[in-house]
């Protein structure tokens, strides 16, 4: 198989040592690059109450990043929609989609995105992903010209028609998108353990719809491209480092990199690693020959790639190589 279609996922990471607004302006420039170098979308994931992340508020970073480029699509990869009124979010990528006509669409994902605490503090229901796909069809009615609520319009959104994807790492949400007629996307970049199966349900069940003729699938990778075998060694050592710290370290206390070298090892770190299964690691050339089997093997459409790189120069240079090999293999 050739080499998918390719995207990115950008974490909209804050360094350490970097101010929020230095972790943004990076996205700024990583989108900047993307559009030159020829990738399709960059998708920005909700998340919340997590420092080192800077995408909580998924919608003004995605209207920022497409003031400053021309061309690339930008996305959400993905909204949570149960922490969010079907309506809300319907006016706020009807607004962008007003603002950057044919360049905005959107993942909807169901989990929180964050811990149980947070999630309370978002003053959510509990219960509301329980109503996850009746929420979606509401969403998309409101983005199209026939809401479902009796009375209600979304001022922006109607009539725009932005594009939807479904997010999920579990059946239940490869149902849902082949049921709606949605693409389905994976996020096996840090969630690899039911992917094969859940392609395999979204295939087997997928139901044409007025957006989506045919499945479409797309699937997260991480990717650690670098001009020789042990730059990116290297890289990927230090990207497993920072990974422990991400999920180990207490509010107020940071692991130090030889503590979290130690954890790798442990039983902790490895489930930590595994979350990583799918990562492309080494020259442009291996990257690629990895990226392929794995579109091949399991069935992939596209592929949206994540880069766990930590230095700036590094993360830049690692979607740089990739998309020389992408333009190389056209």
């Amino acid at each position: 198989m050739s080499l998918p279609p390719l995207n990115i996922l950008d974490l909209a990471t804050v360094a350490e040592g970097e101010s929020v607004r230095e972790g943004l302006e990076a996205s700024v420039g990583l989108a900047q690059r993307a559009e030159r170098w020829g990738y399709r979308r960059i998708w920005y994931a909700e998340h919340h109450n997590m420092r080192s992340i800077a995408s909580s508020a998924t919608s003004v970073l995605i209207g920022h990043v497409a003031s400053q480029t021309s061309t690339i699509t930008l996305g959400a990869g993905g909204v949570m929609l149960p922490n969010h009124s079907p309506l809300q979010v319907a006016e706020q990528f009807g607004t962008l989609a007003e603002l950057f006509p044919g360049r905005i669409e959107l993942g909807l994902g169901r989990a929180p995105g964050t811990d149980q605490n947070t999630f309370r503090a978002l003053r959510r229901d509990p219960r509301a992903s329980e109503t996850f796909p009746q929420d979606v069809q509401e969403l998309q009615a409101f983005l199209g010209d026939h809401s479902l609520v009796d009375g209600v319009d979304a001022y922006p959104g109607r009539g725009t028609n932005v594009p939807l994807y479904i997010l999920g790492s579990s059946l239940y949400g490869a149902q849902v998108a082949a049921v709606l007629g949605l693409p389905y996307a994976f996020a096996s970049h840090f969630a690899p353990e039911a992917l094969e199966q859940a392609v395999a349900t979204y295939r087997q069940e997928f139901r044409p719809s007025a957006q989506l003729a045919e499945p479409r699938v797309l699937a997260g990778v991480n990717v650690i491209a670098a001009d020789t075998a042990e730059e990116a060694a290297e890289r990927q050592r230090r990207a497993r480092i920072a990974r422990v710290k991400l999920f180990l370290s207490r509010r107020g206390s940071t692991l130090t990199d030889a503590e979290a070298e130690a954890i790798l090892s442990t039983p902790s770190g490895r489930q930590i690693l595994g979350m990583m299964r799918y990562t492309a690691v080494g020259t442009p050339e291996t990257v690629q020959t990895w990226l392929e089997d794995f579109a091949g093997r399991v069935g992939i459409d596209e592929l949206v790639v994540a880069c766990p790189v930590i230095d700036r120069e590094g993360w830049y240079r690692s979607f740089e190589l990739l998309a020389e090999r992408a333009a190389v293999a056209a």
